[in-house]
């Protein structure tokens, strides 16, 4: 593996335990991302970790530079992203603290763009399995070695923010959605 990209939601704003630290400033085409990038190693790994909403929680999820962000953790090149997110459950057997591997997702939302490719390019990207099996299986093994409660599939219902689901966002529950 390469360069590991952590993206942190909402309470995770930076990483204990990285040496060799140190925050950079990256800029892309697509504008600024969330917040400076801080570099590190974590063992034998190198890290690149990036709070989603900014140190201090300044962004709200709509509000969010997506393409930055992830255009920037690639100009560093990284390789590989985990993406942490505090979520609201779709169903009963997914408790507060549960650990969820999104497999699938249904994307609702409709103030963000949705693409890299605008302006003359474009390319069509298949998004049959948008999330990694193998790193979805590290991640399985670490926190099943740790006692962590976890659910290695969901499928994520992604909407507008900052909110949680209503009672009639459970409809969504027959179309697949966990949380």
């Amino acid at each position: 593996m390469g360069v590991l990209g952590i993206i942190g939601g909402s309470g995770l704003y930076d990483m204990d335990g990285l040496s060799d630290v140190r925050a950079v400033h990256v800029e892309s085409p697509f504008g600024s991302p969330s917040d400076k990038i801080v570099r590190g190693r974590l063992g034998d790994l190198e890290l690149a970790f990036l709070p989603r909403h900014g140190v201090g929680h300044r962004l709200s999820p709509t509000g969010i530079n997506y393409r930055a962000n992830i255009d920037c953790l690639k100009r560093l090149g990284v390789t590989d992203i985990l993406s942490l997110s505090a979520c609201g459950s779709l169903r009963e057997d997914m408790a507060p603290g549960d650990f969820v591997l999104v497999d699938q997702f249904i994307d609702r939302s409709r103030a963000r763009p949705l693409s890299f490719f605008e302006n003359g390019l474009v390319a069509h990207v298949s998004m049959a399995e948008p999330t990694c099996s193998r790193l979805r299986q590290k991640v399985a093994v670490a926190a099943k070695a740790l006692g962590i409660p976890l659910h290695e599939k969901g499928t994520y219902l992604v909407m507008e923010g900052p909110q949680f689901s209503t009672r009639l966002n459970r409809i969504f529950i027959v179309s697949g959605g966990r949380i």
